[in-house]
């Protein structure tokens, strides 16, 4: 198929990069023109596990291509995906939608009659928003004299990626949402996905077809279920993660460990071991705009989503634990030297939006600690979200670390837990780790002579 993308971020570039891997030919639209030169060159912005090589293969191939021109990426799509940036309001509790009525109406603007198209809100975006983008298309075609000349059908697909591992969720999703009214724009989104949900295209040798995966599971719905299976979804796994570092909490305060307990737990197969990990809480871009989109729609219908509100503020405390536990350590933090060990809210990735490593790192600060901050490839995106700070960038874990009061694992990158600990224990002078994501081994760090604090440990 032909398939016009408009916004070329995180999910945008994704989801024309797979499609085009598929065999579909993809035009990434954005106006943005810096960004879509650099995508044209085959360098991408950020940082994502295995995209830059999709997108340069696709791009040699003849298969992916980028513009600034609406017309030229619209001219000859049958499905066009909205996946620009809904980021939270200036005050964090609604979700800003001018970029979706921007594309909206431009698409509205250079859609011409002869075919049938499929607009598809891949954006997350408010229970609701189907009908509200149908409207903002309706002014584009206005604007240009073809008020019902057009034939076109809007759909929800909600996009349910994990950072650091975007393309093999493209690939291998657990399931696909289609949420549609209109049964050509259902039949014809099947039909895209077909190769998907199938498994019948050739994996890249570089992220094989994972053990046992035959078919992927397609969900129908309308357009309003599908908007909601996504903010619920992010929502469950939101809670999940905030219950077990409320479980934490209380381990550390009886004795008990929380691995154990989530271990307990989880083996039961109505709850499961997945997002059972106890630490500093959740970040991100999606799951703090996601919760308080839910939360402020709920209101708007007169419903108090009280166990949505304590989930937030469970997390929200739960990022300073470490700075408790460095307390109950240190006595103190002024003036001693604390590494921060990664800076993303998780680790194979760049982003800090919603990261728990910035609001520790403001509050060391602010007690007078001198902090260090490493990360693999983070530490430019920090430079420019905390530049009126007093930190310290180190390239790696042991320049951090050199003559430190204490170390502090706040992202769970693999050459943090696999570092030399011997050595690093050599070259601080207080060796104290506090460990916010109970990813290292606490009795070899113990052994080597470690003060360790865990989480609920």
């Amino acid at each position: 198929m032909k398939i016009a993308v408009i916004g070329t971020g995180w999910v945008g570039l994704t989801t024309a990069a797979v499609f085009a891997y598929l065999g579909n030919e993809v035009m990434g639209y954005d106006i943005n023109e810096k960004l879509v030169r650099q995508l044209q060159s085959g360098t991408v912005p950020f940082f994502e596990p295995y995209l830059e090589e999709f997108v340069r293969r696709e791009l040699a191939a003849r298969r992916l291509n980028f513009t600034t021109d609406p017309a030229t990426a619209l001219a000859s799509a049958e499905v066009i995906f909205i996946a620009v940036g809904t980021p939270p309001t200036a005050d964090g509790c609604a979700v800003d939608m001018s970029f979706v009525s921007c594309a909206a109406i431009a698409i509205g603007e250079n859609l011409k009659p002869g075919k049938f198209r499929v607009v598809v809100n891949k954006s997350t975006v408010p229970v609701g928003s189907n009908g509200w983008v149908e409207s903002f298309i309706h002014q584009g075609l206005e604007k240009q004299g073809n008020m019902g000349a057009v034939d076109f059908a809007v759909a929800s697909n909600p996009e349910f990626l994990r950072e650091g591992s975007a393309i093999a969720d493209s690939l291998y999703p657990d399931r696909v949402v289609i949420g549609a009214v209109d049964e050509r724009a259902m039949q014809t989104l099947t039909e895209l996905y077909r190769p998907i949900l199938e498994q019948d295209f050739t994996p890249p040798p570089s992220l094989p077809r994972p053990a046992g995966l035959k078919k992927v599971p397609l969900v129908k719905v309308n357009p309003v279920t599908a908007e909601l299976i996504k903010y619920a979804a992010n929502a469950f796994l939101a809670t999940k993660i905030s219950f077990i570092n409320e479980i934490a909490n209380i381990c550390d305060l009886i004795g008990a460990n929380v691995k154990d307990v989530a271990l307990g737990i989880g083996l039961d197969h109505r709850i499961g071991c997945a997002f059972l990990n106890a630490g500093v809480g959740w970040g991100g871009s999606c799951f703090p705009k996601d919760l308080m989109a839910l939360i402020r729609e709920a209101e708007g219908y007169g419903y108090d989503a009280k166990l949505l509100k304590a989930v937030c503020e469970v997390n929200a405390s739960q990022r300073l634990v470490v700075v408790r536990k460095l307390q109950e350590v240190l006595k103190t933090v002024r003036g001693k030297i604390i590494g921060i060990l990664g800076l993303a809210f998780k680790p194979n990735t760049d982003d800090l939006r919603g990261a728990p490593s910035l609001d520790i790192i403001r509050r060391l600060v602010e007690l007078g600690a001198v902090v260090r901050v490493c990360d693999p490839v983070a530490v430019q995106r920090c430079r420019e979200n905390l530049r009126e700070l007093p930190i310290h960038f180190c390239t790696n874990i042991h320049e951090a670390a050199e003559g430190a009061d204490a170390l502090v694992l706040v992202t769970e990158w693999q050459e943090f837990v696999t570092a030399d600990w011997e050595e690093i224990f050599s070259v601080m002078r207080t060796p104290v780790v506090i460990d916010g994501r109970n990813a290292l081994n606490k009795k070899f760090l113990e052994d080597l002579g470690f003060v360790y604090r865990g989480v609920g440990i």
